[in-house]
């Protein structure tokens, strides 16, 4: 009982704490949509045995995207959560390009931990293109970001095969949704 009010806690958390983000899809949904998905995620994909994982998976933005320090998710969730949110936090201070080669070059290094919270985040990335992409987004735009995440997701392999095809089928619905219907 305990886990289970430590994860609502979280997800009231990252509800308070991205209250005012969306998403960048057309529909403009609430960004608390993103992190819940991905924590639903990580806890089938763990069938639910890792309460601190899948905290983890809702406060996954936080540091990156809302500023929320370290130490605040320490304090509120423990060490071993704000561990793993800042193992998978982007260093929002360089450009978008090396942050994303960094995500290429530092994704096999991860802890698989890290890894399932990763992959979890890049189905929900990638859902989000064949579903609701970014309306300034153009195909080409669409096409590079799923072969980006797909590099990605090479480095993060062996943790989760159910995580890791799920992933395989969202890319290439993905892909898909840019073909003209004929």
């Amino acid at each position: 009982m305990e886990d289970l009010i430590r994860v609502l806690k979280a997800a009231e958390a990252a509800a308070s704490w991205h209250a005012h983000q969306k998403k960048k899809g057309a529909a403009q949904e609430p960004y608390i949509n993103h992190l819940l998905e991905v924590a639903a995620l990580v806890a089938k994909a763990t069938e639910g045995r890792d309460s601190n994982l899948v905290i983890a998976a809702l406060l996954h933005d936080s540091i990156e995207d809302q500023e929320v320090p370290r130490q605040v998710i320490a304090e509120a969730f423990g060490d071993d959560v704000a561990k793993l949110v800042e193992e998978i936090t982007d260093d929002m201070s360089l450009p978008d390009e090396e942050r994303k080669r960094l995500q290429v070059a530092h994704a096999a290094k991860k802890s698989d931990r890290a890894k399932i919270i990763k992959l979890a985040d890049k189905i929900s990335n990638v859902r989000a293109i064949s579903g609701g992409h970014p309306p300034d987004w153009s195909v080409k735009r669409r096409l590079d970001y799923v072969s980006w995440a797909r590099t990605v997701v090479a480095g993060l392999r062996g943790v989760n095969v159910q995580l890791e095809q799920e992933f395989d089928g969202v890319a290439v619905e993905a892909e898909q949704s840019v073909e003209p219907k004929l």
